[in-house]
Order: C-alpha cells, then sequence, then structure tokens
C-alpha cells in the first residue's frame, strides 16, 4: 500500500492507473501538467511518482530530477512511446526506478514493477544483479561510473531494445553484452557473438544470414546464419565500426524489418533477434568521416553503454587483482608495493592486460614465494611512471629515436636471452611480447608522421599507405591519442 502520484496528460492514462492502484488499496493522485505536479508535491508526500516525460506544459525530466530533491526516496517511473527511449534512459540516469512504453502491453507485468517498488524487491533484485554480474566476470568494484553503468544496464536489459556497447579494447565490453542477455527475458534463449572485424566482407554476410547451396564457390550445402539461430535470442555484433557499408545497408534493413535474405536466396525470412552492438572507436566520429553509416548508428544507439578504461578506475585494481587470484585458483597474492606500482601504469590493455599480467606473475612466482612482488612483473610496470611514461609532445625527434632504438635492441635481448637459455618459458608470454613489439613500433611511426604534418590525420595516414581508421585504430587502442 502506498501513496502514488500519476502525471500525464492524458486523462485515460490517469484514469486507467485509478483503477488499477486504487484496486490494490493504494491512495492516487492525479495530475495532467507540470503546473498540477507542483502543486501536488508540495501539499502531498508520495512514495511512487509516474511521469510522463512528455507534457503540455513541461518536460517529464525536469519534473523527476525536482522530485528527486524534493523527496530523494519517492521512487518514480518515467512514461514514454518509443520516440522517446532515449530521454527515458536519461530518465533513469538522473534517479528514475525504471520507465513504462505506452500503450501499457502487459498489464502484469506493470503489476509485478509496481508491487516491487513498493516492497522491499529492489534491494533483493540489486542483490542479484551484483551476483549475477560477478558470476559472468563483469566485476564493477566500488567505482561510482561503473557501478552507475551496472545499475542501468540492468534496468534496459529487460527492455526490447537495442544497445551499443563503447569503451576501450579490453574493457569487458562482450563480458557486458553476456551480462545484459542473463539479466533480459531471453536469457534461456542462444547468446551468439560475431567479431565484424575478423571475418572478410564476404563471409560476414553469409554468417551473419546464411546461404544457400551453389550461392557461390564453396557452398556446397545451405547454411542457416546467425540472424537465424539466434532467433528470440541475442545475437553480438563486436566491433561493429568495421563492417563495411555494404553490410551495414544489409543490417540496417533487419533492424527496421526484422526481415532478410539468404546469400543467393529468394526467399524473405523473418527474425526476432535483439541486438547489441560494441565498437572500441567512436561511432560518431565514424558517421561524420563517412566510414559508417547514420541511420544504422540511430538504431543501433536506443541506448549507449560506455565503459571506462582501467586507468580511470584504479581504486578497483586490489579487488580485480582479488577476483583473478581465485579465477586461477592461487593462495598466492601481490604485495602492496607491487599493487602500488601497478596502479602507476597506464593500461593500454585494460582489465584483459591486467589478467594477463597476473597470470604472468602466478607462472613465474609459483614455487619460489607466496607474496608477489615488483621482480615478477613485466618490465614495462617497473619503471616508475614519472621515468616512463613522458610526455610525448615534449619529447624530441631525437629522444623518439633513441627511445625507440633502445626498445628494439632491449626487447632483441630479451627474445634471444629466451631463445639461448630456458628449458622452460611461458611461450604465451613471449607472443604477447612480439605484440608488444607490434604496438611500440606501429605507434612510433604513427606518432613520428603525425608531428611531420603537424598534426594533420588524413596526410599522415597517406603517408603511411594506411587509412584513417586504421590510424585512429592505433592511436585509441594503443593507448596514444594525441591531441593533434
Amino acid at each position: 500500500m502506498g501513496n502514488i502520484l500519476v502525471i500525464d496528460d492524458e486523462r485515460e492514462v490517469g484514469t486507467f492507473f485509478q483503477h488499477l492502484l486504487e484496486g490494490k488499496g493504494n491512495k492516487v493522485k492525479l495530475g495532467f501538467s507540470g503546473k498540477d505536479f507542483f502543486q501536488l508535491i508540495q501539499q502531498y508526500k508520495f512514495d511512487l511518482a509516474f511521469i510522463d516525460v512528455k507534457l503540455p506544459d513541461a518536460n517529464g525530466l525536469n519534473l523527476l530530477k525536482q522530485l528527486k530533491r524534493s523527496y530523494p526516496s519517492c521512487k518514480a517511473v518515467v512514461m514514454t512511446g518509443y520516440s522517446t527511449i532515449k530521454t527515458a534512459v536519461e530518465a533513469i540516469k538522473h534517479g528514475a526506478n525504471d520507465y513504462i512504453e505506452k500503450p501499457f502491453d502487459d498489464i502484469e507485468q506493470l503489476e509485478r514493477l509496481i508491487d516491487e517498488l513498493l516492497s522491499d524487491g529492489p534491494l533483493s533484485s540489486q542483490d542479484d544483479m551484483y551476483k549475477l554480474a560477478e558470476t559472468l566476470g563483469f566485476i564493477v568494484g566500488t567505482n561510482k561510473e561503473m557501478n552507475d553503468l551496472l545499475k542501468l544496464a540492468y534496468k534496459i536489459a529487460k527492455k526490447n531494445v537495442n544497445v551499443l556497447i563503447e569503451g576501450e579494447t579490453g574493457t569487458g565490453k562482450e563480458v557486458l553484452a553476456h551480462f545484459i542477455h542473463n539479466a533480459s527475458m531471453r536469457y534461456d534463449q542462444p547468446f551468439i557473438g560475431v567479431n565484424c572485424g575478423a571475418v572478410s566482407e564476404t563471409l560476414l554476410e553469409s554468417e551473419l544470414f546464411g546461404h544457400e547451396k551453389g550461392a557461390f564457390t564453396g557452398a556446397v550445402k545451405e547454411k542457416k546464419g546467425i540472424f537465424e539461430i539466434a532467433n528470440r535470442g541475442t545475437l553480438f555484433l563486436d566491433e561493429i565500426g568495421e563492417a563495411s557499408l555494404a553490410t551495414q545497408v544489409k543490417l540496417l534493413r533487419v533492424l527496421e524489418t526484422g526481415e532478410y535474405i539468404r546469400v543467393g536466396g529468394e526467399t524473405i525470412r523473418k527474425t526476432n533477434t535483439r541486438i547489441i552492438a560494441a565498437s572500441h572507436v567512436n561511432l560518431a566520429k565514424a558517421v561524420e568521416e563517412k566510414t559508417f553509416r547514420e541511420d544504422l548508428l540511430y538504431r543501433l544507439d536506443v541506448v549507449k553503454l560506455t565503459i571506462p578504461p582501467l586507468r580511470e578506475r584504479l581504486e578497483d585494481l586490489p579487488i580485480l587483482i582479488d577476483y583473478f587470484l581465485k579465477k586461477l585458483n592461487t593462495p598466492l597474492s601481490f604485495s602492496e608495493d607491487c599493487i602500488s606500482r601497478m596502479k602507476q601504469y597506464h593500461w593500454p590493455g585494460n582489465v584483459r592486460e591486467l589478467f594477463n599480467v597476473v597470470k604472468r606473475a602466478i607462472t613465474l612466482a609459483e614455487g619460489e614465494t607466496e607474496v608477489i612482488t615488483v621482480d615478477y612483473l613485466p618490465e614495462k610496470l617497473k619503471v616508475p611512471l614519472h621515468l616512463g611514461q613522458v610526455s610525448n609532445n615534449k619529447r624530441s625527434t631525437k629522444d623518439e629515436v633513441e627511445d625507440l632504438e633502445a626498445y628494439l635492441q632491449k626487447w632483441m635481448n630479451g627474445v634471444l636471452a629466451l631463445w639461448k637459455n630456458s628449458d622452460r618459458l611461458d611461450l604465451e608470454q613471449v607472443i604477447s611480447s612480439v605484440k608488444e613489439l607490434e604496438t611500440k613500433i606501429g605507434r612510433s611511426f604513427v606518432m613520428k608522421m603525425l608531428k611531420e604534418t603537424l598534426g594533420n590525420r588524413k596526410e599522415a595516414a597517406e603517408r603511411l599507405n594506411i587509412s584513417v581508421r586504421t590510424l585512429r585504430y592505433l592511436l585509441k587502442e594503443k593507448g596514444a591519442d594525441p591531441k593533434a
């Protein structure tokens, strides 16, 4: 039982709520405008409020903010049409407990929401949220931005809307996508992921939509596409920004109509698949650079979730390390000095890189010590911040050349020493060091060319014989994005 406020300029909506809520023993006050809202919250105290986001004389979002200022403990639900879902999501960021879409098709679901908000349900629901996140390996820690992100993801998971996840490589975009799927009503249906940047254009189209027998050379039998397999489930499109413009057109059609045609086929097929897309590049900028379709971004970006990089949530480093130690089933621990040094590193590979560093340290330390010290960290982490992370714009070209030469010499000496002397080594770590070498060389050449072109990315890309997208990929993913 509770005191409930309903603000909506459609009188039939108010009447509907009045019958529904008073029938359950609640006290209901109706308002039809912003003016009514201000009068009612001055006269009465409410436990729950339903506010329409579009009113003739007020913005529902502003009313929500005022409600939360006046009565922080009052629960709130915003009411919206499909075209205003973005506003509804914004309302959740400002304290709304949920949003509902008009017309109200599922009355039972609405009643469950009301019962939950008027009881202690949200607390147990929040416990379930954190347990699910930890089970799936999405560790949020104490960082406020990460906690707000998880709460928003949990609330929109149950809505039938597409989600766009942005974040640097290694931040956990796919893990968050798994979380959304498992927290949704589709949790018992397939979750299928495809990396759009790892498959050629021809194969990607076949992977997504399937193909008929004889559609192309090698198509010896018909094949179901991911949209067909993931029907009623979730499709995770990783690195969506790498999909070709031709593939983007076909994706747009599926998102708009739910229809697609197999490669080499003529039959129109239907799918009810929820799309979660992810990108390490800013798709809005990709639209400006004409590498991504604006209409497709509009369809994907119904709800956008941005995962912060690890360097912006270093307070969670000990929590993440403890989680990895338990996951790797080891009694070892990290010394405070070691964790302090790790907090000085900029972590371009984010949580994925942290896991690899922890795994490497455990491999080296097992049988030698119970506490992992700085000695077991990679060389790149052993150099203190003030020595190892000198701002590039304060270095001369000569300094950078000498730095690259020293790095190459040190890298070569290290690999040769392993080749000659070790009878037991971590090959995965050797391969990782090769990737680090690629990172260093690519970054050095890009930085050098950007200086020579006075920061002109297009000219720098042309001189390096790469696309602007590839140049941007190197800058963003490798951890250096000079303000050129």
